[in-house]
């Protein structure tokens, strides 16, 4: 079992300096940007990792998606990606968005290494995320995603980390459609991790959201609708639904959750760390699951 003390002190460093040292890290600060990805680079080192950089083109300067092979004993089993963006708005630290999924991201990496996989595995951090690259092709995502269908890569499914630390027991929850909490279908309390997932991803919903509550501390709900309904499409796992690629979001739900959703109160302090190291130990037994699939 891994050792909940130990990423969640993990996280909560890797959160604290990327909001402290990389805030406003947005494509229109490229030097802060890049100072953001030698970071997440140099954590994924720390741990034995060597990092492949794409780079691509985008006005005022390149950027780089970091890519992390764990390499599996069988080549022919698809493969299994695990992404998060490292990026954040303009004017705002970016603790829970989306620091706390880049401390999800590299935490798994750490917990992973020692772990005899069959299929590969693939960690990646993805730039421009956030406005104005948001659902265009200039996504880290979205270039990534396409490199992945021009090669002919076969992907079992992409987990999406998308902000895991804003949760607490009295927090309130809203939901996209009001009738979702008034039929009692989902917790009034934001004390839970969502799983997001359009269509042609519900047979992998299935095996991750049985997998997650079986493992997971923590509450686990999940929604399954058309891609194209908002905010289901919200983040990186959309780049890889437009490919035809399964993709599921991991998220605390956002701005239905967290009143400092793209605001400079985005801070660390407002985290749950040990839910995020719940979540995460989730994560990691779900990945072998999946792996053994």
């Amino acid at each position: 079992m891994p050792d909940l003390s130990a990423i969640e002190t993990n996280a909560r460093r890797i959160v604290s300096t990327l909001a402290r040292d990389y805030p406003s890290r947005h494509g229109t600060m490229p030097a802060l940007l890049e100072s953001a990805a030698r970071y997440v680079e140099d954590e994924f080192g720390r741990v034995g990792y060597s990092v492949n950089s794409l780079y691509y083109a985008s006005d005022p300067a390149e950027v780089r998606n970091l890519v992390v092979e764990k390499k599996g004993t069988d080549p022919l089993k698809p493969v299994l990606i695990v992404g998060a963006h490292y990026d954040t708005v303009l004017g705002t630290p970016g603790a829970d968005d989306n620091a706390s999924g880049v401390a999800g991201l590299l935490e798994l990496a750490r917990l992973l290494k020692g772990y005899q996989n069959r299929r590969t595995i693939r960690f990646v951090a993805f730039p421009h995320e956030e406005p104005p690259y948001f659902y265009t092709n200039l996504m880290g995502s979205r270039q990534y995603a396409e490199r992945v269908k021009q090669d002919g890569e076969s992907v079992l499914v992409m987990l999406c980390l998308e902000m895991l630390g804003y949760a607490g027991e009295l927090y309130p929850q809203v939901y996209p459609a009001p009738l979702m909490r008034w039929w009692g279908w989902y917790p009034k309390y934001g004390n839970f991790i969502g799983l997001v997932g359009n269509i042609s991803s519900m047979g992998m919903m299935r095996i991750v959201r049985r997998s997650m509550r079986r493992h997971c501390s923590v509450g686990v709900e999940s929604l399954t609708a058309p891609g194209f309904v908002s905010p289901m499409y919200l983040s990186d796992h959309s780049s890889f639904w437009r490919k035809g690629i399964p993709a599921l979001m991991v998220t605390d739900s956002a701005f239905l959750r967290n009143p400092h959703y793209h605001l400079p109160s985005d801070t660390p302090e407002t985290l749950n760390y040990d839910f995020l190291a719940r979540v995460v130990e989730g994560l990691c037994a779900t990945i072998q699951d999946l792996d053994r699939l």
